[in-house]
């Protein structure tokens, strides 16, 4: 079965830097969407440009034939799903339910098996692309489940993305957004330590940047993230409290299957220090404050 714009109800629970944007393509795309989010004022844009907003995750999950949530964390998606009017409660046999969260593989697994004794389709999508890539439609969905949900649910993954890998099975999806946001973090730690170096000898970070740009180290993250390190401008993009607990899920995994992940562990240690060192809502380039202590 396929979406078509005209006919299919689309819930949207969890309206934050990812959520919104994506709840706009929606809607420009044709798509009746129904909103829930903790804090309801984030719904506000949405609901101006024709979303309904609902009063609970159980109400999103009750009328929709399509539905996907994009929370913070586990905790947060296990309280939308099985907490008070929990919207495990509304949702109906037969839809599809997408969860674009960054969480653990075992909640997903989790996830698919309660799905699955409600005659719901589930998977497991998280993404990439940061919110300029939800903006403009333009995200990647790292999916795990079925391959014949996941083909039915293209048309709706197309107004949000422009790639999806199907991946494997429930939790596959989850495992590789994990692994994926260990090197981003990595990537930007490096860059951040080198500048460091370059900075405590007296030189220019430029100078740095300008060699790596035509060298072997360059990289798409480092394109991005380098003029925030530079400036010491760090607007959140994809927030540090976020990858600080993405890298704590990676590292849980790890440790579940026996695989030692040393430099995770040491960089997170880093993120760990600036999360608990800022009062405010950084991007995670601003692991280079840990340099400039």
């Amino acid at each position: 079965m396929e979406f078509a714009a005209a006919t299919q109800k689309i819930g949207l629970i969890g309206l934050g830097l990812m959520g919104r944007p994506m709840g706009m393509n929606l809607i420009k795309a044709g798509y009746s969407l129904t909103v829930w989010n903790r804090t309801a004022s984030r719904a506000d844009e949405l609901v101006a440009a024709g979303a309904k907003l609902a009063k609970s995750p159980q109400e999103v999950a009750a009328v929709s034939s399509f539905l996907l949530t994009m929370v913070s964390d586990p905790p947060a998606l296990e309280e939308i799903l099985w907490g008070p009017s929990g919207a495990m409660q509304g949702l109906q046999r037969g839809i599809t339910y997408i969860d674009s969260s960054t969480i653990s593989p075992a909640l997903a697994r989790k996830i698919a098996a309660a799905c699955a004794e409600r005659g719901v389709r589930f998977l497991d999508a998280p993404v990439t692309g940061g919110d300029w890539g939800a903006k403009k439609g333009e995200l990647i969905f790292m999916v795990g489940g079925d391959a014949a949900t996941l083909k039915a649910a293209e048309p709706v993954l197309s107004v949000m993305g422009k790639k999806w890998f199907h991946l494997g099975p429930h939790g596959a999806g989850q495992t590789i957004k994990l692994a994926m946001n260990l090197i981003l973090a990595l990537q930007v730690d490096a860059l951040a330590e080198a500048l460091g170096l370059v900075t405590g000898a007296g030189l220019q970070g430029e100078k740095l940047v300008e060699v790596l740009e035509s060298s072997m180290a360059r990289s798409g993250v480092l394109d991005v993230k380098a003029p925030n390190l530079l400036k010491g401008e760090y607007l959140p993009s994809f927030p540090l409290r976020l990858m600080h607990k993405d890298l704590g899920l990676a590292l849980d995994l790890a440790n579940q299957l026996g695989v030692a992940l040393p430099a995770t562990a040491a960089a997170r240690e880093t993120y760990n220090y600036v999360k608990g060192a800022s009062k405010e809502d950084l991007d995670y380039s601003a692991v280079m404050k840990f340099w400039k202590r």
